[in-house]
């Protein structure tokens, strides 16, 4: 029966034993819950995809999978793992997938310090992070890679995440984190504007120039009346695009650190 449908076109193979019905238009979420269905029996998205599934990042090309057999399934990595309790699954949209506190364990193996604090960050504001429910995680998770790095992450947390509107800002956070500088306040009030990012005590203000989101003739004329609201104020403004956040990194931190230690030094002297 299976052979004839999919020879009339009703089904299409995905994996092993995994038929989408109809065509392979699949979203997202439904490549994900195909390659969890191939991995058998109690297997559960995860690492990466996982975190995604939770909005705790954006989706990564690759699809990762727990299971407790390894299993080798093209375009999908398997992890196997024995010791994945109830308490560390969970279903989200009809997806099964490792809980909130077991996608960040995995995720603190693999990814760098101020990369996790974001990640941390997206779930604290979500409200989904839980003492309750990670410590007992980490006592019993004694001797993973991931633990000290998780510890630690979480021991840095601010009462409240600061609030970030895009992937451009969560970067930039991440940059200015990662070389030690003062850490800005994020999309609040300055000067009647809402702004990116402002260190009141430096009187400087950051605007991210994403193009999406600064390509109209309105977001222009808004842009220069918001830079003239802030000189006219006697603050420091400029603006940064995408590519030197991405590709002028190194110059954009000097910039960032001349204007910074000339702040420091202007109100010393006063």
């Amino acid at each position: 029966m299976i052979r004839r449908l999919v020879a009339e076109g009703w089904l299409h193979r995905l994996h092993r034993g995994v038929y989408a019905v109809g065509h392979t238009r699949l979203s997202v979420k439904g490549r994900w819950m195909a390659a969890v269905l191939a991995c058998g029996p109690d297997a559960v998205l995860s690492h990466g995809a996982g975190a995604a599934l939770h909005e705790l990042r954006t989706a990564p090309g690759a699809i990762d999978v727990t299971a407790p057999k390894q299993r080798t399934v093209p375009g999908i990595r398997c992890h196997r793992s024995h010791c994945l309790q109830s308490a560390d699954r969970t279903v989200v949209d009809g997806i099964p997938v490792t809980s909130i506190g077991r996608t960040l364990l995995d995720q603190a193996e693999v990814l760098s310090k101020q990369r996790l604090r974001t990640m941390l960050e997206a779930a604290q504001r979500r409200d989904l992070l839980d003492s309750r429910k990670l410590d007992p995680l980490l006592a019993r998770s004694v001797g993973r890679r991931g633990v000290k790095p998780l510890q630690r992450a979480l021991s840095e947390l601010h009462e409240e995440a600061p609030w970030t509107q895009s992937q451009l800002e969560r970067d930039f956070l991440e940059l200015i984190r990662e070389a030690g500088l003062p850490e800005p306040q994020t999309n609040v009030i300055v000067d009647g504007f809402p702004v990116d990012c402002f260190w009141p005590h430096h009187n400087l203000v950051v605007e991210l120039d994403g193009y999406d989101f600064h390509r109209s003739k309105r977001s222009f004329e808004d842009d220069r009346l918001k830079d003239a609201a802030h000189t006219l104020a006697g603050r420091r403004s400029i603006r940064v695009t995408r590519a030197r956040v991405y590709e002028g990194r190194r110059q954009l931190l000097a910039d960032l650190r001349a204007l910074l230690s000339a702040a420091r030094a202007a109100a010393r002297g006063r």
